[in-house]
């Protein structure tokens, strides 16, 4: 209320209504942005948790080429770049790992955008013979249109071929998703070793499978096209998991 020391005049009253008015149109307005700075707050430390977690790159702690001392660092049998994205940053990515000594075989997974083209992995293996790798060292996967469908396909090469420690590359955001994905196809569980002894074959053994981006960008999540990827990976994070880990 206003203080009333002296008779006061109409002005006074509406002078000293209009001050309380304004401090609490101003109050308000104060706790708004507080509340909205905290929201954005939350939001952007989600996003970067978000980031940190989507983006797994295992291979960060290594020397630019392969170590026998660090098993986190150790030679792989192949590696596996897969098409979308930015598929040439995939495919370059891969073959510089080929390059450094990081195994002798490279999978390129990918069928074409547009089915009178060739497909993307084709496209990603004449990069690689353009750069100098043998066509030998080269295993195409083409049907795949989908990271379900690349982890399907591709596990069957793996497990014709034996191969027990895989290095994929992808870009960031989809590192977590992809890896899971792969991880699921190529799994070696009880069932299957019962169902490989039982036709006295040999029993399967554990496959590892290494992560690494193809892009060196640790700013991606700041971007808004970042935070649309980071819900997507999310949301197929959450469907493989409700499906009991299984594709």
């Amino acid at each position: 209320m206003c203080p009333a020391y002296f008779l006061p005049s109409v002005k006074y009253y509406n002078e000293c209504y209009n001050g309380y008015i304004m401090a609490y149109v101003l109050g308000k307005t104060a706790k708004f942005f507080i509340g909205l700075g905290v929201l954005a707050a939350i939001l952007l430390a989600t996003i970067f948790a978000l980031s940190i977690f989507l983006a797994p790159d295992n291979l960060a702690v290594c020397d630019d080429k392969p170590s026998k001392e660090d098993r986190r660092c150790k030679q792989a049998d192949v590696i596996v770049a897969i098409s979308g994205g930015d598929t040439t940053a995939r495919a370059q990515k891969a073959i510089n790992l080929y390059k450094d000594g990081w195994a002798q075989y490279i999978i390129f997974s990918g069928a074409a955008a547009d089915p009178e083209s060739p497909s993307n992995a084709k496209v990603m293996r004449n990069m690689a013979i353009d750069a100098g790798v043998p066509k030998s060292a080269l295993l195409l996967e083409q049907n795949s249109v989908n990271t379900v469908e690349n982890a399907k396909n591709v596990a069957e090469i793996i497990n014709e071929n034996n191969w027990r420690n895989v290095i994929l590359v992808s870009e960031n955001y989809h590192l977590r998703r992809a890896g899971f994905l792969f991880d699921a196809a190529i799994k070696c569980d009880l069932d299957t070793a019962g169902a490989k002894a039982e036709r006295g074959e040999e029993a399967c053994v554990a496959t590892t499978v290494r992560t690494t981006e193809a892009i060196n960008d640790s700013w991606w999540w700041v971007k808004p096209r970042g935070w649309v990827l980071a819900v997507q990976e999310t949301g197929g994070i959450i469907k493989f998991w409700a499906k009991g880990g299984k594709i």
